[in-house]
């Protein structure tokens, strides 16, 4: 299987956006919260604040201790609603335990939400009014478009934990016409997968899919992305095992992490281009 280059494509897509805010004097200004020390939201959160810099993105980045309360969160989120030259407004996710994660994303005006959580964009995705679709999403099917799978001829099965990440995406794939089922991580059936024109796995548990469970010409978006003992990070793709099938997969590292951020920031000019 080839690797899909998602770093060289994401890198393109910043390109595009740094070119559009300085070509047509873009303000646009991202608000963030990471709560708490959680290493994989730490990185996360330094890329993004690094990416918005270099596209010439203003920043109001806020690291809170882990107790800091629902309350205090939610009046930081509605001085940024009131606050004209935010533009988008990012919840680094997952919170610290004790948090109530839906209150808090509600509190966001939905016009400002630059990863598409808030109820009310995801209601609006469900009936597919979605003006805004989560940089997650929209970049597994940038990931998918650069191969040679057409997704409203493709059976798609996705591979997860959570209804949270799988129902949204499924709803994505079936407007485009594709044959979509959602598969928990305990009812994983390889003959069911082998049949897939393209898995989407986001378990977070190393080797969880390998070239026994795939077809020939297959596409694989890795999602699950996870920190072995050894300090290394492994998707849930054992991809070693694929390499003499034809088809695709996104490694990880450099695939759907580098297109989430590239593409949180287009989300972030889109909101700035609406406001």
């Amino acid at each position: 299987m080839k690797p899909i280059p998602g770093k060289q494509i994401a890198n393109q897509i910043k390109e595009e956006c740094k070119q559009e805010v300085s070509e047509k004097g873009i303000k646009a200004k991202l608000a963030a919260i990471l709560v708490g020390e959680d290493p994989a939201s730490n990185l996360y959160v330094s890329l993004k604040e690094s990416a918005a810099h270099k596209i010439g993105i203003e920043t109001d980045f806020r690291r809170l201790p882990a107790e800091t309360s629902n309350e205090d969160i939610i009046k930081l989120i509605e001085e940024w609603n009131a606050d004209d030259s935010v533009t988008g407004i990012l919840i680094q996710l997952p919170l610290p335990e004790g948090h109530d994660t839906e209150t808090i994303v509600a509190a966001m005006d939905p016009k400002k939400d630059a990863d598409g959580f808030h109820p009310a964009n995801v209601s609006a995705l469900e009936h597919g009014e979605a003006t805004i679709l989560s940089p997650l999403h929209e970049g597994i099917l940038r990931l998918i478009a650069s191969t040679e799978i057409v997704p409203n001829h493709a059976y798609v099965v996705i591979l997860a934990n959570s209804h949270t990440f799988a129902d949204p995406l499924k709803w994505i794939f079936e407007r485009a016409g594709a044959d979509v089922d959602v598969v928990m991580a305990d009812k994983k059936d390889d003959k069911d997968l082998r049949e897939a024109d393209v898995i989407v796995t986001a378990v977070g548990k190393p080797g969880f899919l390998n070239s026994n469970a795939t077809k020939p010409g297959a596409c694989i978006i890795d999602v699950g992305i996870t920190k072995t003992a050894d300090g290394k990070v492994s998707g849930d793709f054992d991809s070693k095992s694929a390499e003499d099938l034809d088809g695709w997969y996104s490694p990880v590292p450099g695939g759907v992490g580098p297109m989430t951020v590239a593409l949180l920031m287009k989300n972030v000019i889109r909101l700035a281009r609406r406001s």
